[in-house]
């Protein structure tokens, strides 16, 4: 079943698309202020920095700021995955072939499985890994020394990683959260010119409104948008932005029709709650992390849904938009 950024996202985005450096980043100033101190005060002492968390919603910028860790410190980047670490080996290979210096950077962190980051431990705190070779009686650990390297983690789920493993990130544990429409327009703008596409104002603000606080989800729709422009001949104009929405399945919201469909679950089966989580998913026929981690956070960010201890409720802006009130109303 499609997703709201499966929607939304029909490929990944251009390489060009991504800042560059500090500059072109835009947003999250109070996190690139405090990453860009411990860098700078790394590169002062001539040695690596600290090790680095991020966490906040997909889309806004925590593999980007990844990439500009390790610009910024002229380090080679090194760049995995949680759910491909599965066993001691993979974890292993990865860190005894790191070049000295490098950021290694685990997107999804929190998939990796308590036992791996039992091995991680020691090769966060002192350089080194522990490696059990043989069983029983006749097993030995052996230490592998390891070069010096700087962690880069990012997740979108900061309550499934171990206490253990967020107090070895001493470079600072830092929240990404949604961005709003005044930097959204900045980075549309940014991504048009590299597009080389003229973008009224007007269509600026319209992607804008749609994008869901998020960047990644800004560019892909403008993307889509041009490409809508491309096929019809016709030149980027608010009226044409809004035929093109309307085609995506896209409201003045961002709001997609699984989002509409949650609501519409919450209020027809289960008269607006308050819903258990896991009936939710049943009615929507998903699983509860979907449910929890794709169709909530952004209907929770406008307002149109609660989190009680007894469900989720429909609050009274999700119960206006159900009737189809105009945005313009609602708040």
């Amino acid at each position: 079943m499609s997703r709201p950024s499966d929607i939304l996202l029909s490929k990944s985005l251009d390489a060009a698309l991504r800042p560059a450096n500090w500059d072109e980043y835009v947003g999250q100033k109070q996190v690139k202020a405090n990453v860009r101190i411990s860098l700078d005060a790394a590169k002062k002492r001539g040695s690596m920095p600290e090790h680095i968390l991020f966490y906040g919603p997909p889309g806004v910028g925590k593999t980007t700021l990844a990439h500009l860790v390790a610009t910024t410190l002229g380090s080679p980047l090194k760049s995995t995955s949680g759910v491909a670490i599965e066993r001691a080996g993979d974890l292993a290979a990865i860190l005894t072939n790191l070049d000295p210096n490098t950021v290694l950077f685990i997107d999804e962190i929190h998939r990796l499985s308590r036992k791996i980051e039992e091995l991680l431990y020691p090769a966060l705190e002192s350089g080194h890994l522990d490696i059990v070779l043989g069983k029983g009686p006749s097993a030995r650990t052996v230490e592998l020394a390891l070069p010096p390297f700087t962690l880069v983690g990012a997740t979108t789920r900061i309550a499934e990683l171990s206490g253990p493993l967020r107090s070895r990130f001493g470079g600072g544990v830092f929240q990404l959260d949604f961005y709003n429409d005044e930097d959204l327009r900045d980075i549309i703008r940014r991504s048009a010119l590299l597009l080389k596409l003229r973008a009224p104002e007007e269509v600026v603000e319209r992607i804008a409104a749609r994008s869901r606080a998020t960047p990644r989800i800004a560019n892909a729709l403008l993307k889509r948008v041009r490409d809508f422009s491309e096929v019809h001949e016709r030149a980027l104009s608010a009226k044409l932005c809004d035929e093109a929405c309307e085609l995506f399945g896209i409201d003045a919201y961002g709001l997609t029709k699984d989002d509409r469909r949650y609501l519409d679950a919450l209020l027809k089966s289960f008269r607006g709650g308050p819903a258990g989580v896991q009936a939710l998913a049943a009615a929507l026929h998903e699983d509860s992390d979907t449910v929890e981690s794709v169709y909530e956070p952004y209907l929770l960010r406008l307002g149109f849904i609660e989190r009680s201890p007894r469900g989720r409720i429909l609050t009274e802006h999700g119960r206006a938009y159900n009737s189809g009130e105009k945005p313009d109303a609602l708040f």
